[in-house]
């Protein structure tokens, strides 16, 4: 074996030295990444700024308003019948259980409370619109990691659930079938009994993703300990929904604080889970798919008769005054606080969504996670871009 000479070893950590410094030399700020605003992975036109360290996020801002329809304004030269066929395109994917909290809030203001009947009916219609909802967010998260089969699975089923809300209310998504003091119209014949094989069938299919998802390698290792949240950070952030019941917080509306729906005559579970991340938030919307159709069940089962309309004015002038009411909408928490002047329209409508507080939570979320769960914890926070840029 030759010797290494003092000299060649000098030349050598020299060399090395020199290496060292072209490498500092070349050495670049991180990249910006733009996600969004027209991309399939944002749900949306939704724009993430992110920026990276290689592959590792460092910052992260949600980019809004590219959708932008100004429903708050909007209400201000609209009468409140006409107001329905307004705000039940925020969540287009619910859109039922969006018209209840307005009409429950104008219910207020003018002091008219719907008959039992129509109070049920609407239960059962703001439930089926939560499980409609969740159904195409349980698909879409198996597409999330690459598995097409879930969502396929999710756009076959929900069609029996659209079938039925189309059958009472004459539309799939866009019902606009609430009324102050009611609803527009009683339940056709035979609407009962085919609702209840529609509930089965979806009881079938939360089975199906259940195994297709559930314990899957792929699955559980893009979504168990990816994006946690704490049970103080998501309340901070004013998460709501399946979002902070994900993390622990027991508090569902429909239970705590119960306004013109029905739900406290019902036997139901609120779901939580302990973990806070994307499994974690699949897996409470899922049992509460399966909680949703027993809800309705027990309400078909347990319907009153009678009518489905208060006598209320042929042309409604709301009185004087102010009134805010939220309902525990498939998104989470929806809340409607009308400015009456005791005109036609409302005064003044503020909307609290739940899709816009569920996305404020992503710069904090997001930082320090890798580009690819970037995707899989956008869709486990599962928002409609309506319902943030109202």
């Amino acid at each position: 074996m030759t010797a290494i000479s003092d000299r060649d070893q000098l030349s050598y950590i020299a060399a090395q030295a020199a290496d060292a410094r072209v490498n500092v030399e070349l050495e670049t700020e991180g990249m910006t990444l733009n996600i969004g605003p027209q991309h399939p992975a944002t749900h949306g036109t939704l724009r993430i700024v992110a920026k990276l360290d290689g592959e590792q996020v460092i910052a992260a801002d949600p980019v809004m308003g590219y959708m932008h329809r100004g429903y708050e304004k909007l209400t201000e030269v609209r009468t409140y019948p006409q107001v329905t066929t307004l705000i039940n395109r925020i969540d287009w994917v619910g859109s039922f259980a969006n018209e209840v909290p307005f009409i429950l809030a104008a219910e207020k203001l003018m002091e008219v409370e719907a008959p039992p009947r129509a109070q049920w009916i609407r239960t059962i219609l703001f439930e089926m619109s939560r499980i409609a909802n969740i159904a195409l967010f349980l698909g879409d998260m198996g597409l999330q990691v690459g598995a097409v089969t879930p969502a396929f699975f999710a756009f076959r089923d929900r069609e029996h659930v659209l079938n039925q809300i189309e059958a009472v209310t004459g539309g799939r998504f866009h019902p606009n079938f609430d009324r102050i003091g009611g609803l527009k119209d009683d339940l056709p014949a035979g609407w009962i009994t085919e609702t209840k094989r529609a509930m089965k069938k979806m009881r079938n299919f939360c089975d199906e993703i259940e195994g297709l998802l559930q314990g899957n390698e792929i699955f559980e290792a893009r979504t168990r300990g990816i994006g946690v949240i704490p049970a103080d950070i998501g309340l901070g952030y004013g998460l709501s929904g399946a979002n902070i019941r994900a993390s622990g917080v027991d508090w569902d509306t429909r239970r705590d604080n119960p306004c013109g729906l029905v739900h406290n005559e019902l036997d139901w579970k609120v779901w939580t889970h302990v973990d806070g991340d994307s499994f974690a938030r699949f897996w409470v919307r899922l049992q509460e798919v399966r909680e949703s159709t027993k809800m309705v069940d027990q309400l078909l089962d347990g319907l009153p008769s009678g009518p489905v309309m208060a006598k209320v004015p042929r042309i409604i002038k709301v009185p004087a005054g102010e009134a805010y009411v939220e309902t525990e909408n498939p998104l989470g928490v929806m809340g409607y606080y009308i400015v009456s002047k005791g005109d036609l329209v409302p005064y003044r409508v503020k909307i609290r969504s739940a899709s816009f507080n569920n996305i404020s939570i992503t710069p904090w979320l997001l930082k320090g996670v890798y580009v690819p769960d970037i995707i899989t914890i956008l869709g486990s926070l599962y928002f409609i871009l309506g319902d943030i840029d109202r």
